[in-house]
Formats: structure tokens, sequence, C-alpha cells
């Protein structure tokens, strides 16, 4: 363990005690952003195969999925323990996966399941990252928070770096069915990790925070929308979050249709979206090694918070003045790299304060229902302006208001912590 320690200083400031539960949250992570990751290029390749125009579509279809899925997980988390909820959940997702791989493997109304599998991807992807996200808020506590999450993150990145390099590499010799039963083998090994992390909370001497002999959650099926409501903070994170993907929703479409206008061949699409990927995450990886949680100490939450939406009025900015697919395709990869580097883990630590209900269930409205519908909203939006004539000169333009707004609530949110926190 000391070595595991000493290891783990070198990118954190780490406490006696908290060495193993960090690697173990730095493996889970591994494992889910990895077995995402080697689905992702093929989902972004079926929306394209799709037809763009109908983007907006498949978004409003993975909208009324979650609407669907969330009242069920609610249920779920009302009647079953933490260490039960987690593991259940992952072993459903593993289930769709075996189905899609039996689907693809014999052929099956291959137009229909490339658009169902696209809806589930994007609904398996929130799902299994919100609901490990609500795993470490309830583990760690908020001082841990702001040392580990950075590095618990960087378990994402290199997940995330091993999986398109796993599709790039597999993808010829094994067909697209077998990478569903490599990323369902992940998923797996995430499941594995979790078991090791919720025995070590109820153990007194390795456990990250205090142990709960009832773990459970508790509430209503619809409970947690309920203490959103009721919470002004929970609000602005609904905000937060709506405008983080109806702005940002807006540079996603339009790279899909100049990227799909550019180029002809699938194959040089899905290696476009999949070396965007990779540079994505090569940043993101050094950012959550090296900045956040120095960020974070000396600046606090809300600076964190702030960073992304800056970002976004600069690149909206860049992209009014210059409305190329270059420029496009470069701010793409920084502002994904300050989301998932910083601002991500920034505001899963917005959860820290709060009880295990909102934890679980107000997080997981928010992270699934709210997050697709804002892009829902975003694909609407979009092809409204689009109708009335605006370019991506334009679309830019008209983002700039939501951006300013965007970055002051962050700043507010972060104030908001600080009080609660203390």
């Amino acid at each position: 363990m000391d070595l595991a320690h000493s290891a783990l200083t070198r990118f954190a400031r780490i406490e006696r005690g908290e060495a193993g539960a960090s690697w173990l949250s730095f493996a889970c992570f591994f494992c889910v952003l990895c077995g995402y990751y080697v689905l992702r290029p093929l989902r972004d390749e079926m929306g394209v195969q799709g037809g763009v125009e109908n983007l907006p579509w498949m978004f409003s279809a993975t909208f009324a999925a979650m609407l669907a899925v969330v009242p069920l997980f609610g249920f779920a988390a009302s009647r079953l323990a933490r260490r039960r909820l987690v593991p259940w959940t992952y072993l459903f997702v593993i289930a769709n996966g075996l189905v899609f791989y039996a689907l693809f493997s014999e052929g099956v109304a291959p137009p229909g399941v490339a658009r169902t599998f696209f809806v589930w991807v994007s609904v398996f992807n929130l799902f299994v990252v919100s609901l490990f996200w609500s795993l470490m808020a309830d583990l760690f506590r908020p001082g841990q928070a702001a040392r580990l999450f950075g590095f618990i993150s960087a378990g994402g990145s290199c997940g995330a770096l091993a999986g398109p390099t796993l599709t790039a590499l597999l993808a010829a010799s094994l067909g697209t069915a077998n990478l569903l039963l490599v990323s369902c083998g992940f998923l797996g090994l995430a499941i594995v990790c979790i078991g090791a992390l919720v025995r070590r909370a109820e153990a007194p001497a390795g456990s990250p925070s205090p142990p709960d002999p009832a773990d459970s959650i508790g509430g209503t099926t619809w409970s947690g929308i309920a203490v959103i409501l009721r919470s002004p903070y929970l609000l602005g994170v609904v905000a937060y979050v709506l405008l983080y993907t109806v702005l940002l929703g807006f540079a996603y479409l339009e790279l899909a249709r100049l990227v799909a206008a550019t180029y002809d061949d699938s194959a040089q699409r899905t290696a476009l979206f999949a070396q965007v990927d990779l540079a994505v995450n090569v940043l993101t990886l050094a950012g959550q090694l090296f900045v956040v949680a120095k960020l974070v100490e000396k600046l606090g939450v809300g600076a964190a918070l702030a960073l992304l939406p800056a970002l976004g009025l600069a690149g909206f900015v860049a992209i009014g003045l210059v409305p190329v697919l270059a420029v496009l395709i470069g701010f793409q990869i920084f502002r994904r790299a300050a989301d998932y580097a910083i601002a991500r883990p920034a505001r899963e630590m917005l959860f820290t304060v709060l009880t295990r209900e909102a934890k679980y269930k107000s997080k997981n409205f928010i992270d699934t229902v709210v997050f697709r519908g804002g892009d829902a909203a975003s694909g609407w939006v979009y092809y409204a302006l689009k109708g009335l004539g605006l370019g991506l000169s334009g679309l830019a333009v008209a983002a700039i208001p939501g951006a300013i707004a965007w970055l002051a609530l962050g700043l507010w949110l972060g104030k908001q912590h600080g009080r609660m926190k203390n």
C-alpha cells in the first residue's frame, strides 16, 4: 500500500488510507469509459449513415428512452441498497449489449438495429457514467473530492484512450459484433471494482468515508425530482447542464454536417471521429493529472466550472470570425478536453455536499433526462435557426449571449458549493 500511496502522490495530494480506494476508483472508471469508447466511433458513424438531417430525431428518441428508463431506475433505487444498485444496473446494460451482439451477428434488420444502437449507446453511456459518479460522491467527502476527483477522472481518460485504440486495432479482424463483447467485458471488470470499493466502504479501516450500515438510498420513485424542485442549488445545476448541452449541441451538429459534406467515404469519417477522440483524450488526461486538483484547491470549484463556458465563449467568437471545418474541429477538441478534464470533475464535486438520495436519484435525473433533453432541444433549435438562413458564423454569434450566462452560473454554483461545504 505504501507503493500505491507513493505513486499516487505524484498526481494528487493524498492522505494515508486513501490510496486503495483511489486506485480502485481509477481502475473502475477506466473500465467504464474504455467499454464506451470501444463503441463510440461506431455510434457516431451510424449517426451520419442515418442522415445528418435525422440527428434531431435521434436525439429526441434518446430523450424519450431516458424518460422511460429513469422511473425504472428510481423504482430500483428506492428499494435496493447501494451495494446492489450499481452492479445490477451495470449487469442490465451488459445484458442489453449481448442482445445487440446477437442482432448484429445475425444481420437482423440492420437499418433499424443501427438507429436503435445509436440511441442505446447514448443512453447507456450517460447512465453508467452518472451512476459511477454517484458512487464516488457517496464514498468521498468534499475535501477528498477536491483532491482526488481529478486523478479518478484520469482513469476514465486512460480508458477513453484505450477504447478507440482497441477499436482501430480490432475492428477489421473482430468485426462490429465482437466489439460489443469487448465492451461488455470491460463493464464486467468495472463491476468487480465496484464490489471491492463498496466492501472497503463498509470496513472502517479502509473506508474513504464513514461506513453506513444501512447502505440504503430510500425515498420514492419520483422523489429525486421533488428534491430538485425544492433546491435552488440543484435547479442551478439543471440550468448549467441545459446551457452546456444546447450551446455545444450546435457545434456537434454543425461538425457532423461539415464532415458529411467533406468526406464521402464512411471509413474516412469513422477515422476522423476516432482521431478527434484520441486528441481529446490525450489533452484530457494531462489536464486531469496536472491541472484540476491544483485549480480547484487554489481557485475553487466555481473557477473550474467557469472555465468551460469561458472557452466556449472564445470558441464561438473564433468560429464567428473564421467559420471553417478546421476551426470547428479545433474548438471541439479543446472544449471537450476542458469539459472532461476540469468541468466534469467540478460538476461531480457539486453533489458531494448533498444527501444520498440527491446523489443517486436527483443526480441521475440531471445527468440523463436533463442532459438528453438539452440535446433534443439543441437539435430542434439548431434546425430552426438554420431554417432562418443562419450559417456557421451566424450560429456562433447567436450562442455568445448564452455562453456569457453559462459562465456567470458556473461562478454562482461554485459560491453555493463553498457555503454548503462549510
